[in-house]
């Protein structure tokens, strides 16, 4: 993997003017803040009406179309929980046979999406997401994690992290919740040799409208990997619904980063970093962890972080400043 010599600019896209028009509809049944609908909204106001949406089953479905309404105003189609890559491997196939026949303008570009949970891709789609991306079919795979399967009861996933404590890994005396890391998403998807790869952040609008449209320009598959902050999964108030997925990238628990044809290139440096209990601290689902278990916690970040740190070559994610308060007054960050 080659690192990006210098970056274009920060958010090139910064300057990009959205179009007015809603594709995501407003009256859906999302949880109060939930921020599914924020990555949906600023996906659909990049990619524009032509575009394809396959949803495999999660909380973006149930919450979103219920018959005889939907909240999508473009072709929408919902799939089983393990075939949204085949599903949208099937029409890409089907649109450029139509564009060769002559059906469809071979001019006119469709972009094909799969918008899918965490559950709906690490875990029960994931041989499908593999297929699409090593058979190289021309589609943006967005997977919206909210770290479990949290429409069916907040039962543990792959990207559940250490630590959180779910309905299926309850903390307990003998264990602090969930004991194994987050599945490497975008590293795997990397892997197979896929022209972009992105980590996102609904915090940092900006740089997640760049990444739609990059992966929009790809020239071929593109896999988003976008942290999704969850009230009942996370058990936050839901006013720091925001706040929650800022401290994420403030703490190095989560770096927005990008593989464009293998360049590596950081895109929210983050000079110093708060502690991650910050992070921590604003959800239920770790207030049962004893001092030495966020140190452990601590710990695989601070792994992380330095993993990131040997690929760029210079420390693009600081060190930790326990000086820094957790929560920095708007419009002093």
């Amino acid at each position: 993997m080659k690192v990006a010599e210098e970056y274009p600019g920060l958010y090139e896209y910064a300057n990009f003017e959205l179009p007015q028009e809603e594709l995501f509809l407003p009256g859906h049944g999302l949880c109060a803040s939930c921020t599914i609908g924020v990555i949906a909204r600023h996906m659909l106001k990049v990619l524009g009406p032509d575009t394809i949406v396959v949803n495999p089953t999660g909380c973006a479905e149930v919450s979103t179309v219920v018959y005889p309404r939907t909240n999508w105003a473009v072709p929408w189609i919902h799939v089983a929980f393990g075939n949204g890559g085949s599903v949208a491997s099937g029409i890409e196939a089907a649109i450029k046979v139509l564009k060769r026949r002559g059906v469809i303008d071979p001019n006119r570009k469709i972009n094909i999406v799969v918008f899918a949970g965490d559950g709906g891709t690490a875990d029960i789609g994931f041989q499908a997401l593999s297929g699409m991306l090593e058979r190289g079919h021309k589609v943006i795979y967005v997977m919206y994690d909210n770290e479990g399967y949290m429409n069916t009861g907040i039962q543990r996933s792959g990207t559940t992290p250490f630590g959180a404590s779910t309905t299926t890994a309850p903390a307990g005396k003998k264990v602090p919740g969930n004991v194994t890391h987050k599945k490497p998403m975008v590293a795997i998807a990397a892997a197979h040799g896929i022209p972009y790869a992105a980590t996102a952040n609904p915090a940092y609008v900006h740089d997640m409208v760049y990444k739609f449209k990059k992966a929009a320009e790809a020239d071929g598959p593109a896999f988003l990997h976008i942290l999704q902050s969850c009230t009942p999964g996370w058990r936050f108030e839901p006013k720091y619904a925001i706040r929650v997925l800022e401290l994420a990238t403030e703490t190095g628990y989560w770096v927005n980063y990008e593989i464009d044809h293998g360049e590596f290139r950081v895109t929210v440096p983050v000079p110093k970093r708060k502690p991650v209990k910050c992070f921590l601290q604003l959800q239920g689902r770790f207030r049962h962890l004893k001092p030495e278990e966020i140190d452990t916690i601590q710990a695989l970040i601070d792994k992380d972080v330095a993993e990131i740190n040997r690929i760029v070559g210079r420390e693009v994610i600081g060190p930790v400043d326990p000086g820094l308060e957790c929560l920095t007054p708007r419009g002093a960050r």
